[in-house]
């Protein structure tokens, strides 16, 4: 489930400065209730901030595939992801922003394939899918090719000043590969 379509669906509350509906809106502290009327009328709630995983709105439509029921929008400790209105009799849950799996082999194990992973303060960065018996971790986007300087097989993304350049993901090497047209 995408979240701009979680956040589309509105709350029946009316907001008690206005009249007008509240909605759902994402902040840098986490999802609040808004007013529609958001430049006229300023009013502001945050949701609900109990324990662990409370339910911010019930999706209807959108049954859970294990048991059928309802499936619901909860804000947990990691942030907001989409589980079944039953718990704890299902668990059934799912992420809301699922990461980009990479078709890209692990240029240090040869076995794994190179993942997109969240840090704990919210950086995304690429690993190994075979962690923790393979380490190779990388904070810039992966993209297949062989460095022409020292053949090592895999070419990160750089964003410069000058655009978008390939540079070798070998620490040791770093250098940047010119595109043939």
């Amino acid at each position: 489930m995408s979240k701009p379509a979680l956040f589309t669906v509105r709350k029946n509350d009316p907001c008690p400065a206005c009249g007008a509906e509240l909605v759902i809106r994402a902040g840098k502290h986490g999802p609040f209730l808004g007013c529609v009327n958001y430049p006229t009328c300023d009013y502001i709630r945050p949701l609900k901030n109990q324990g662990d995983g409370h339910i911010v709105k019930v999706l209807e439509g959108h049954p859970c595939p294990l048991c059928a029921a309802d499936k619901v929008l909860r804000q947990g400790r990691f942030g907001m992801f989409v589980g079944c209105s039953h718990y704890p009799e299902c668990d059934y849950t799912e992420t809301i922003d699922k990461p980009d799996e990479t078709a890209i082999n692990c240029p240090q194990c040869a076995q794994g394939k190179l993942v997109q992973r969240r840090s704990r303060f919210g950086k995304t960065f690429y690993s190994c899918d075979r962690y923790p018996d393979c380490q190779f971790a990388l904070n810039a986007k992966p993209i297949e090719g062989v460095c022409p300087h020292c053949q090592f097989p895999l070419l990160i993304e750089k964003k410069t000043a000058q655009g978008i350049k390939h540079v070798c993901a070998s620490k040791r090497c770093g250098k940047p590969v010119v595109e043939d047209e």
